[in-house]
């Protein structure tokens, strides 16, 4: 998969794309993640990629030239999404992104900043997506998100593929709890039925704690996916 990020700060990347699975996945060129500055295609003297909105009001706007001209750049592949990271869109869930991981082969992804873009930039623009319900400085760590889940689904990137089967959001159910070695630590020890060998009774229990913890935490989850008799609507 190919993701091309359209953002006044590059340099934010570097790092977190040559960091631990995420950036194994590009060694092996499981993905690849080209940046793009809208600043390079400014045609003015002082390079500048955002202005005054008009009717007034505080803060500046991104222009839709610098946008548009790094955008249109881009190669274009047959399943290409645009996307604009805003507080405004649809928030970002597990659903969304194996949505983006199976059915495209190239996201564009537009980093905002400021008070936001023009808005005919949305001319440009096939999905907008939100982190959630807050406002950042802009949307480089949105887009630094969506590139880490997308990328962990695809093919290769994690080792175990059944590990990815029963995470938290796969079933409208959060994961159950784990424990490794010691199997006491100070005073807290491994439940006795994770010791026990008995693979039915540990799965039994793994649900269940699965249900109470969804429970106890994210009710929102239980009452979407799944029923009262604690099947899941989805399975």
């Amino acid at each position: 998969m190919r993701f091309d990020i359209v953002t006044l700060f590059p340099d934010f990347f570097s790092s977190p794309l040559s960091s631990g699975l995420l950036g194994k996945a590009l060694t092996k060129q499981i993905a690849e993640v080209h940046l793009v500055n809208p600043r390079d295609f400014t045609t003015d003297k002082h390079r500048r990629v955002d202005d005054e909105p008009y009717g007034g009001g505080v803060g500046m706007l991104m222009k839709p030239e610098p946008i548009f001209a790094a955008v249109e750049s881009l190669s274009v592949l047959p399943r290409r999404e645009v996307i604009l990271m805003t507080p405004q869109g649809q928030t970002m869930n597990q659903p969304l992104l194996r949505e983006l991981a199976r059915n495209y082969d190239q996201l564009v992804v537009i980093c905002g900043h400021y008070e936001g873009v023009d808005e005919r930039v949305l001319h440009l623009v096939t999905r907008e997506v939100s982190l959630g319900d807050f406002v950042l400085t802009g949307g480089e760590i949105p887009a630094l998100a969506l590139i880490n889940g997308v990328v962990r689904l695809l093919p290769g990137t994690v080792g175990k593929v059944e590990s990815l089967k029963a995470e938290s959001f796969e079933t409208s159910l959060l994961d159950y709890p784990q424990y490794t070695r010691p199997t006491k630590f100070r005073e807290w020890k491994v439940p006795d039925v994770l010791l026990s060998g008995n693979h039915a009774e540990i799965a039994r229990w793994r649900y269940e704690q699965q249900i109470q913890r969804t429970r106890d935490r994210r009710p929102d989850l239980l009452a979407e996916g799944v029923g009262e008799a604690g099947e899941t609507k989805n399975n």
